[in-house]
C-alpha cells in the first residue's frame, strides 16, 4: 500500500524498525496464550498522525544509550515513554480489577505503574486516555514485597539477601537515565488480568499474581503530560519480567509473538506458543541482555548486496537487536550506502537535497511501483521483506 497520493512529495530514505517488526511475525492459532491488543502513539511516520523524524532520531539516540548501558542499571535498563512512536496496551491489575495503560517494551524487563503516592506523576495525557494510579490498599489481592524476597535479590542481580535488608523492609527500585529521566518506588504483588486465547480463537479472562513496581517518584520525561502513560510492561529476557513470572507459574510458555501495524497503528502481542499457521523463526543469540538475532545478508530487488563478511558483527558479536521501543532501523554506514545505491539504481535522474541534515528528494508517483523491495535474511533461512512504503519517510508535500 503506497502513501497517500500527492502532486510532489519529499521523502527521506530511512528504514523503519517499526516496519521490520510489523512484518516479522503473524499471529495464527496460539496455545494457551495471553493476548494484549496494542496501540501506537503515531499511526504512521510522516502520514496522518505521523511523527517527526528528528524526534524519532532523538528518542532512539537516548534509548540506545540506555540499551548499551543496561548492565550498569540495577533493573536491567528500563525503557521509558518519551512520546515518539511507541506501542502501548491496556491491562488490568488488582481486585477488583482496575485498568492501566502501559508501554509495551521488548527492551526492558519489569512491569511498573504509577502509584497513589507518586510525586510529580502526570494527571492527564495528550493521548486521549484516562490515567490511573495504583493503590495497593485499594486491592484485596495486593501486598508489599519485602527486600528479603527472592525476586528482590534477582532484580539487583544477586542471589543472596541484599545488604541492610531487615524483615518487613520493602524492596525498593530506582532507575536513572542519561537524559535526566528517572523512576523510583517499591515492588508489590497483585493480580494481573489478561485475555487468554484458546484453540478455537476465542478469548477468555485469565489472571495470575505477578510482582511489579509501584512508582512513587518520576522525573524528566516521565513527568510530561504530552503523551503520558501509566507505566511500562517489559517483555525482556530477565526472570523478573512479567512473561517470565507467568511462565514460572505455569500460566503460559515463555514465548511471545507480535504483529505491529505501521499503517494504521497498533497491533497485537501474544504470550504463548504459536501453533498455526506454521511460523518461521530465527534463533536468538545466547547470553545477551536483549533480543539479538543474526542478520546474514540483504537483497535489494532480488540481488544480494556484496558486503564484507561479518559486517553485522561487532567486537562483542552483539548481532542485531530487535526492540519494539526503538522507532527506526540502524545499520552500519557501509551497509546503508550500498542499500541507498541499489535502491536508486534506476533513478539516476533524481536530485537529492539535504533538509535539516536529512537526505531528501521529490517524487510524485507511487513509491511501491517505482522502487524495489528490500529483503533481510536471518539465520535459519528466514527472509523479511520490507517495501518502499515502509522504508521511505514522507516528510511533507511541496
Amino acid at each position: 500500500m503506497a502513501p497517500p497520493p500527492s502532486s510532489s512529495s519529499t521523502r527521506h530514505i530511512v528504514l523503519l524498525l517499526t516496519a521490520l517488526l510489523a512484518l516479522a511475525s503473524a499471529l495464527g492459532g496460539v496455545s494457551a496464550a495471553g493476548v494484549f491488543k496494542v496501540r501506537r502513539r503515531f499511526a504512521r511516520p510522516g502520514g496522518e498522525g505521523g511523527g517527526n523524524l528528528t524526534a524519532h532520531l532523538a528518542h532512539d539516540g537516548d534509548r540506545h544509550g540506555r540499551l548499551l548501558a543496561a548492565a550498569d542499571v540495577p533493573l536491567g535498563g528500563l525503557g521509558l515513554p518519551t512520546g515518539t512512536g511507541l506501542y502501548y496496551t491496556k491491562i488490568e491489575i488488582g481486585t477488583p480489577p482496575k485498568p492501566f495503560h502501559v508501554q509495551v517494551d521488548t527492551g526492558s524487563d519489569i512491569l511498573w505503574v504509577n502509584c497513589v503516592s507518586c510525586d510529580k506523576c502526570p494527571t492527564k495525557s495528550g493521548l486521549g486516555i484516562d490515567l490511573a494510579l495504583y493503590d495497593p490498599k485499594g486491592s484485596s489481592s495486593g501486598s508489599a514485597v519485602s527486600c528479603d524476597n527472592k525476586f528482590c535479590a534477582a532484580t539487583y542481580g544477586s542471589g543472596e539477601k541484599l545488604p541492610g535488608c531487615t524483615a518487613g523492609k520493602p524492596c525498593e527500585y530506582r532507575a536513572e537515565y542519561g537524559d535526566g529521566s528517572s523512576t523510583a518506588g517499591s515492588f508489590v504483588s497483585d493480580s494481573l488480568q489478561y485475555n487468554q486465547l484458546s484453540g478455537n480463537a476465542q478469548t477468555r479472562h485469565a489472571k495470575a499474581n505477578v510482582i511489579f513496581g509501584c512508582g512513587a517518584q518520576q522525573g524528566g520525561d516521565l513527568e510530561s503530560t504530552n503523551q503520558a502513560l501509566d507505566g511500562i510492561i517489559g517483555f525482556g529476557q530477565s526472570n523478573t519480567s512479567t512473561l517470565s513470572q507467568l511462565a514460572s507459574a505455569g500460566e503460559v510458555k515463555k514465548i511471545f509473538s507480535h504483529c505491529l501495524d505501521t499503517i494504521k497503528g497498533g497491533g497485537i502481542f501474544a504470550i504463548g506458543e504459536v501453533v498455526q499457521p506454521k511460523v518461521k523463526s530465527t534463533p536468538l543469540l545466547p547470553n545477551m541482555s536483549h533480543y539479538n538475532v543474526n542478520l546474514q545478508s540483504i537483497d535489494v530487488a532480488g540481488n544480494a548486496l556484496q558486503l564484507p563478511p561479518h559486517i553485522f558483527e561487532t567486537s562483542e558479536k552483539r548481532g542485531t537487536i530487535i526492540d519494539s521501543g526503538t522507532t527506526l532501523t540502524y545499520l552500519p554506514e557501509l551497509v546503508y550506502k550500498d542499500i541507498l545505491a541499489a535502491v536508486f539504481q534506476k533513478h539516476q535522474d533524481i536530485t537529492f537535497r539535504t533538509i535539516q541534515g536529512f537526505l531528501c528528494f521529490e517524487y510524485s508517483e507511487s513509491v511501491d511501483d517505482g522502487f524495489p523491495k528490500i529483503t533481510f535474511h536471518f539465520e535459519d533461512d528466514l527472509g523479511l521483506n520490507v517495501y518502499p512504503h515502509d522504508y521511505f519517510f514522507q516528510n511533507g508535500v511541496i
